[in-house]
């Protein structure tokens, strides 16, 4: 630990955990910013594309997040032309994405920066390590903590 680090955030999985995304999240948004885009937008619009034409309430639930963020998160791609929305045409009450030709340009150009990042850093962590702190991640987020019992 160094000098500069306040000693209550190594005793706190929350405090820690979002200390190395917010820095791990800055060094993505470093390498994939020449696309102009953000990484959570690159994320995004990965998923969008590897889910064909998914439900936006599958892509919140599989980002652990609320229909109003992914709809502002949504919103500039949108503006931008690399997404679009449309009502599912077999069940009108759901909202499907999909990417647009242009989209489709965005991501293969953010793609490439985000394959520099990443091997960045597993060289920095380790191939192996990367690939466990993955792992153990995906199974955190995977838990349902639900409500916690009360105290004794």
């Amino acid at each position: 630990m160094s000098k500069d680090t306040l000693p209550g955030l190594t005793l706190c999985n929350n405090a820690v955990l979002r200390r190395a995304t917010r820095k791990l999240g800055q060094f993505y948004d470093d390498v994939v910013a020449p696309s102009g885009l953000k990484a959570t937008q690159q994320g995004l619009l990965y998923q969008i594309h590897i889910g064909d034409e998914p439900a936006m309430g599958a892509i919140a639930a599989a980002l652990v997040m609320d229909l109003s963020a992914l709809g502002h998160t949504l919103k500039p791609l949108i503006r931008d032309g690399y997404v679009e929305t449309f009502t599912d045409p077999d069940d009108r009450r759901i909202k499907r994405v999909r990417l647009t030709p242009q989209g489709s340009v965005k991501l293969d150009e953010a793609m490439k920066l985000w394959r520099v990042a990443q091997q960045r850093f597993e060289d920095m962590v380790g191939k192996e390590q990367a690939a466990m702190l993955r792992a153990a991640l995906d199974d955190i987020a995977a838990l349902d903590f639900g409500i916690p019992p009360a105290a004794p």
